[in-house]
């Protein structure tokens, strides 16, 4: 028996030992520290450019726009004569209704030729001009005032009425004796006037509540021009939207994740809802223009026919993030249900769906956001050719009767050619903001609060 001859496997050449202590960073650690750094600097530039960029924008929508909030108030002691008010004494407002708008001019004309007279002041205005310092609504202002209440007949009342536009603009240095040398609204002894009066305290500008509970005004008003009957707009448009969307965008959901059978009628369904949810919202516009207008004939401008084009505009939004919230769960919640004898229904609503409630309020109340601030569907049917001038006094009414949404207002306010409307829209985007940021704060705090462990 011999020995076996073993062959000596040549080891590999061991590498150099290295110099210096591990502490040290070689040339590519250092490099790749390097780069590294690089990149946080970038991201945090990026961040920086980024709140640079939220910063000017708000400051800017916040410096043009707070005007808005703030009106010049003119105060005058007007005599309410009855003879001319209310010839037969009846203190009827039926038969007081037969003066009109024009028969209460000269009650302004004569309250500031007193005024001036009792005042002592000079000026080369007549009476007439005089009263151009007023809004040209005055005169329906203060018939509504005594028609309301027919008992101030034949007293004398302070009131209060907004200035035209022109001097809110003047006491807000949006307007310059300057820029009226060819302006035909305005003049600068009516200016003079103006400033004498603020001097006396009885032309000032204070917040003016109107601006978010008013309606909107024609186009020679801008100082009386407000959000409030767009709010009720806009709020009657994203109840419809919640009622309609949100139940069969959530049904949809459920259907589609735990129920449909995966083949390619599904998978074309579900292609489908993620391009609707890409196509551009002028689109659905046109589809509500062409099926609920011009087919189904409802009304024009109708909040109705807003809410549900908005509707199918948000419903692939409500049916992604459902499906993604329903997916969120974990697989062992369903197969735990199944294995203690729930069916199948029975696994989905009692423990499937109260998980991901949290992701479905929250994708509902973006969906809503987004909703809310949209133009372009409102556009096509109709909802800037009509100015909402007064409230809605039904439920009916207020879904059927013409009206504007918010967005539709500040887009009709920025295309009007007075500055005063100009800055009457940047007012508007404050409050929508106001709106889009109290909605998502909405959803984070309704998120936090339903969300549950598993």
């Amino acid at each position: 028996m011999s020995d076996a001859t073993t062959t000596a496997i040549p080891s590999s050449p061991s590498a150099p030992p290295r110099k210096g202590s591990l502490l040290t960073q070689d040339a590519r650690t250092k490099k790749r520290n390097a780069a590294e750094t690089r990149f946080k600097a970038y991201g945090m530039i990026a961040i920086s450019i980024g709140l640079l960029m939220l910063i000017t924008l708000v400051f800017n929508i916040v410096s043009r726009g707070t005007g808005a909030f703030q009106q010049t108030f003119v105060t005058l002691e007007v005599s309410l004569p009855a003879d001319k008010l209310d010839k037969t004494g009846n203190r009827n407002p039926d038969e007081m209704r037969k003066v009109s708008t024009f028969g209460y001019a000269p009650l302004l004309r004569t309250a500031f030729e007193e005024h001036i007279a009792e005042k002592g002041y000079e000026t080369d205005l007549s009476p007439k001009e005089m009263a151009g310092i007023l809004s040209g609504g005055a005169q329906a202002q203060l018939r509504n005032f005594v028609l309301a209440d027919p008992s101030v007949v034949g007293e004398r009342v302070d009131f209060e009425f907004l200035a035209s536009g022109r001097v809110d603009g003047y006491i807000k240095g949006r307007v310059s004796r300057d820029s009226i040398e060819n302006d035909k609204n305005i003049s600068p002894a009516q200016l003079d006037l103006v400033d004498l009066l603020i001097e006396e305290g009885t032309v000032e500008k204070r917040f003016n509540l109107s601006f978010i509970t008013g309606a909107d005004s024609s186009g020679a008003r801008p100082e009386a021009a407000g959000m409030g009957v767009s709010m009720v707009g806009s709020l009657v448009m994203m109840l419809v939207v919640l009622v309609l969307a949100l139940p069969i965008g959530v049904a949809a959901s459920i259907y589609l994740e735990e129920f449909a059978p995966k083949n390619w009628i599904t998978d074309v369904i579900e292609v489908n809802i993620s391009n609707l949810a890409a196509v551009p919202s002028i689109v659905f516009g046109i589809l509500g223009l062409a099926v609920f207008i011009n087919y189904m004939h409802l009304p024009n401008s109708a909040p109705l026919v807003g809410g549900l084009v908005l509707t199918l505009m948000t419903l692939p939004t409500i049916i992604i993030s459902t499906r993604a919230s329903l997916k969120a769960v974990p697989p062992s919640i369903r197969d735990a249900a199944l294995g203690v004898g729930a069916s199948k229904m029975q696994s989905v609503f009692h423990h499937v769906l109260p998980l991901a409630a949290p992701g479905i309020l929250t994708g509902t109340i973006i969906g809503l956001a987004q909703a809310l601030g949209e133009t372009a569907p409102l556009l096509l049917i109709g909802m800037v050719g009509f100015i909402a001038s007064n409230p809605p006094d039904s439920i009916a009414a207020g879904l059927m009767d013409p009206n504007s949404a918010m967005p539709a207002q500040i887009y009709e306010w920025a295309k009007r050619s007075d500055p005063a409307f100009y800055e009457r829209a940047w007012g508007g985007i404050i409050i929508l903001l106001g709106f889009l940021v109290t909605m998502n704060t909405l959803a984070v705090i309704l998120r936090r609060r339903f969300e549950r462990r598993w």
